[in-house]
């Protein structure tokens, strides 16, 4: 959760775009790089005051997206441009923080977790425009992180409340949701802290899978009967687990104060697994969720530990390769 590592050295004030950038990258700054252009390390994120949480790629656009939880603000970058731009204003829509984000590539949507207003939000991504927004009406909670199952159906964790969302189209073919997976007598047991935090969706559709990161347990959650199984990691835990990415059985989990990707090899039922590797990157700061994108992951530098401090500028997020 601590310890920022000074990765951009020389940094040097971009007055034409109003950002940060290390010395000698002012060509990297154009608002598209030219084609056939390396892809950057890093992403920066435009402000002072980001504090990224969120990301969410978009495959067959070769984009991604990251959300501020400041002031809701979601940016959009090209995988091969060093800066992202804002796609959906801060406080837009009522959205004033944003944590995790989904994509539906089917659909072409958007799905946007509210952190501490309770709120979660559907976007139709080629328009812009808010499909569907809702309320759990909680005074405590943390609606912290969303997955979409290839049916399209977003499954969200509440990190302070024992439940899983569900956000659906109905029968009227309007966006419905509820209060999916009451999580109260289950093995998913709520303590002090955060609780439920990534989740994830398996690509059969069968399977969701989701870290409580303050005992670093991981559990499957199995769709068609919300049954709940404890993933068996051989007395190993992932404590400070925060974002997930599952690709095919091998599972990363983003630990944020300890600044590592864990990388774990599941079983073909998802029930078990073993650790085989932790992935360190000197760019890392808090880092707290992960996404593919064109063969590289994207790793989000949070410095959520800093809030109410000074960060260090610019706000990034990491590309990296498999480990």
């Amino acid at each position: 959760m601590f310890g920022w590592k000074t990765f951009l050295p020389g940094l040097v004030l971009v007055l034409a775009l109003g950002v940060y950038a290390p010395a000698g990258t002012e060509t990297a700054l154009a608002a598209r790089a030219p084609l056939g252009s390396p892809r950057p390390s890093y992403y920066i994120l435009p402000g002072e005051a980001v504090f990224p949480e969120g990301i969410a790629a978009q495959q067959s656009a070769g984009v991604f997206y990251v959300s501020s939880t400041t002031d809701g603000t979601i940016f959009r970058g090209y995988f091969k441009d060093q800066v992202t731009s804002v796609f959906l204003p801060g406080g837009e829509d009522g959205r004033t923080t944003a944590t995790g984000l989904a994509v539906d590539e089917k659909n072409d949507r958007l799905f946007i977790a509210g952190g501490a207003s309770g709120k979660l939000f559907v976007y139709d991504i080629a328009s812009k425009t808010l499909l569907a927004a809702f309320d759990n009406g909680a005074t405590t909670t943390f609606v912290n992180d969303v997955t979409v199952t290839r049916d399209g159906d977003a499954f969200a964790t509440d990190s302070f409340r024992p439940v899983i969302y569900r956000v659906f189209v109905g029968v009227n073919g309007q966006f419905q949701f509820e209060e999916w997976l009451d999580l109260t007598g289950t093995p998913i047991e709520y303590q002090p802290g955060f609780n439920l935090n990534g989740i994830v969706a398996s690509n059969d559709g069968k399977y969701l899978v989701v870290v409580q990161s303050n005992t670093g347990e991981l559990f499957r959650i199995t769709i068609a009967t919300g049954e709940i199984t404890k993933i068996d990691l051989g007395g190993e835990t992932v404590t400070a687990g925060d974002g997930l990415l599952l690709k095919g059985r091998t599972l990363y989990v983003v630990r944020n104060q300890f600044e590592e990707i864990v990388e774990v090899r599941l079983t073909g039922d998802l029930s078990s697994g073993t650790i085989v590797s932790r992935t360190s990157d000197p760019s890392f700061a808090f880092p707290t969720t992960i996404a593919q994108l064109s063969g590289r992951l994207l790793v989000v530098n949070s410095q959520l530990n800093k809030q109410g401090q000074t960060p260090d500028l610019p706000f990034t997020v990491s590309s990296i390769k498999y480990p």
